[in-house]
């Protein structure tokens, strides 16, 4: 992926454009030293990372917000960069149950860029505003561009907050151009690639961390989670199913049995099986109390448990459990 810019020519800036001088020899090197040299390069991403989770958990808790509230997720993004959001958001339905529609990934060129680079996509902003056309200021618009530059991205982020959404940039650019065009600046700053503008590498892996992190935290703030249980997860094949059950039992320690047929009288439903094994009732009051807590299982289970018997009733005094 090679982000291009207004006037980009022949030289374009950002450090990820910058020759590595810990790599200037790795094309004469074995090819376990290739990789090495590679896997070294790889290892200062995560700490990168790191020292941005500030920014980070201020962009999960605008989308939080504005989930609740009825808006959308979107991603925009040109090359690796967009390739990346249409994994992440693709993977979240059958992961977690998200709601078709909730988070949705905007890829310069199409679907069809997907699988083959079209030309001209991301320099375009004008197809990144058009793109950005669905946005409400109900909704949060994060663009993805390692140099922090892509007019396709600019594009669409600007429109965006034209429609009064709230703006993210995502980038290893600590001084990205695009920087204006949003409320929220995520620049993780990986440094020169092993093969000088390559940001398939370092930039990419990147890119794919903070989308991972971004979009699981989202789900554990709106409740997709169980502890660290996947309790969205939609059992469409046989393998699913099986791992649902496993985490029927791993929440509960019940039997298997007795979640399978949980599940089953839940109409697999993992979330409503769940609520009706923690709170001992049946799976038409697991889905109301799950209505009136916003999916979250916690909070559902303890709406949903039975009142526990008053002991004054036998003349012994009710005991303060608090």
């Amino acid at each position: 992926m090679r982000d291009a810019g207004p006037g980009a020519g022949d030289r374009v800036g950002g450090p990820t454009e910058a020759r590595n001088p810990r790599t200037v020899g790795i094309d004469r090197a074995s090819t376990l030293g290739i990789l090495e040299l590679l896997n070294a390069e790889d290892a200062g991403v995560p700490a990168a990372v790191a020292k941005v989770l500030d920014r980070l958990a201020v962009a999960v808790d605008l989308a939080d917000e504005r989930v609740r509230a009825g808006g959308r997720v979107h991603y925009f993004g040109a090359g690796t960069s967009g390739r990346l959001a249409v994994l992440d958001a693709a993977e979240l339905y059958p992961t977690f149950g998200l709601e078709p529609g909730t988070v949705v990934a905007h890829h310069a060129g199409g679907s069809q860029a997907l699988e083959r680079a079209v030309e001209g996509a991301e320099d375009d902003a004008a197809l990144g505003a058009r793109d950005a056309a669905a946005v409400t200021g109900a909704d949060v618009a994060i663009g993805l561009t390692a140099s922090g530059r892509t007019p396709y991205v600019g594009g669409a982020l600007a429109a965006a907050r034209r429609a009064g959404a709230a703006t993210v940039l995502v980038t290893s650019n600590p001084a990205p151009p695009l920087a204006g065009d949003a409320d929220v600046v995520i620049a993780v700053d990986t440094g020169p690639e092993a093969i000088a503008g390559s940001t398939r590498l370092k930039a990419g892996t990147a890119q794919k961390l903070v989308l991972n992190s971004f979009s699981t935290a989202l789900m554990i703030r709106l409740g997709k989670t169980y502890s660290n249980l996947m309790v969205g997860l939609v059992p469409t094949n046989s393998k699913l199913h099986g791992r649902v059950v496993r985490l029927l039992v791993d929440a509960t320690g019940l039997p298997p049995p007795e979640c399978r047929h949980a599940l089953a009288a839940a109409g697999g439903d993992a979330r409503v099986a769940l609520v009706t094994l923690l709170a001992g009732c049946t799976p038409d009051q697991a889905r109301t109390a799950l209505a009136a807590t916003g999916g979250v299982v916690r909070d559902a289970a303890a709406a949903a448990r039975p009142p526990r018997p008053d002991p004054s009733r036998d003349g012994t005094p009710a005991r303060d459990d608090r």
